[in-house]
This record gives C-alpha cells, structure tokens and sequence, in this order.
C-alpha cells in the first residue's frame, strides 16, 4: 500500500508542478516576499499615470509641431501672393514707361506713333508670355468650347452649328487657367 501511496503522492506532486501558481504562492515560489493587493493596485496607477504623461507629452508636442507647419504654410502662401505678382510687373514697368514717353512727345508724326505703339504691344506680348498669359481667339468655325468661350448670341449661319462664327473679345489664360474666356458668338 505504501507503494501505491507513493506514486499517488509523485502524480499529485505534478499535477501541481503543471499548474501556474496564483499570486502568493507565485510569490512564495519565486523566493520574493508577497506584494500587498494594495501596493500592487498602486504600483499598477503609478505605471499607468507616467505611461498617460508620457502620451500626453506626444500628443502635446504633435500638436505644437502641427501648429508650426500650419503658421509656415499660411506664411508661405502670404508670401506667394503678396510677390507672386513681382514678375508680372517688372514686365508692365516697360510698357508703363513707353506710353508715358509716347504722351510726353507732343509733336510726333503719325507713323512715329504707330511704329512706337508697335514697340510698346511687343513688349506687353513679351511679359504676357513671359508669366505664361495666353491669348484665347478662336477662330471662325472653331468648335464652341464653355471653358474658354463665353457665348454673346447665337446668330444662324452657313457653318456648322455650334461653333465660333466670330471674336468679339479676346479671352486669356494664365497657365492654363481662364482669366476671361473669349466673347464669342456661335453657330445656331
């Protein structure tokens, strides 16, 4: 009987080796003293306060990260507009300054007028193109198109319907983007 005794003693002993133990016991088992639920509760809020902080630090730093590259763009685009249009106008200053010299001529023939107005549309074709401002005249049987076309009246006529018959004002473009469409009429 003892002999039955002492394997029934060996199964329960691991029966026990194969379950984890619970709290004391682990404790006990591991040779450290048990910890009291209370100051095991407590140590648990003190990680998780200092793991809150160090999240609310994050979130505190990616806010004023996120504030700083806002106030740039706003102060980028500030810029952008208030000297985007500097290029433009050192192409007007010329022209500006060949009507002012063409008023201030008082005794000119007309052809001298002529050839220097010449001059001065030159110099306005040149900065348009410069700062990619492009004309928009379609020309007469062009076909109608609402994006860069406004239409004045539609007038019936030998051409097929639907399209340009004539310009009446030119429309532009900056960068492919309508400024003004062109005042057309059309085709009925």
């Amino acid at each position: 009987m003892t002999a039955n005794n002492g394997s029934a003693d060996a199964k329960s002993d691991a029966v026990q080796q194969d379950q984890p133990a619970s709290g004391a016991e682990a404790t006990h088992a591991h040779g450290q003293e048990p910890l009291d639920p209370i100051e095991q509760l407590e140590a648990d809020l003190a990680a998780a306060l200092a793991q809150v902080s160090e999240h609310k630090d994050q979130v505190l730093r990616a806010h004023a990260e996120m504030e700083n590259v806002r106030r740039r763009a706003q102060d980028e685009v500030s810029k952008a507009r208030k000297f985007g249009i500097e290029s433009f106008a050192e192409s007007m200053v010329p022209v500006k300054d060949s009507l002012e010299a063409a008023l201030a001529q008082s005794e000119q023939s007309q052809e001298d007028m002529r050839a220097g107005i010449e001059m001065t549309l030159k110099q306005l074709i040149t900065g348009f193109e410069r700062n990619h401002l492009k004309e928009i005249a379609p020309a007469s049987g062009t076909k109608f198109d609402p994006h860069q076309h406004q239409a004045i009246a539609t007038i019936p006529a030998e051409q097929e319907a639907n399209t340009v018959v004539q310009t009446l004002q030119k429309g532009y473009l900056i960068a492919d983007r309508v400024l003004r469409p062109a005042l057309v009429t059309v085709a009925a």
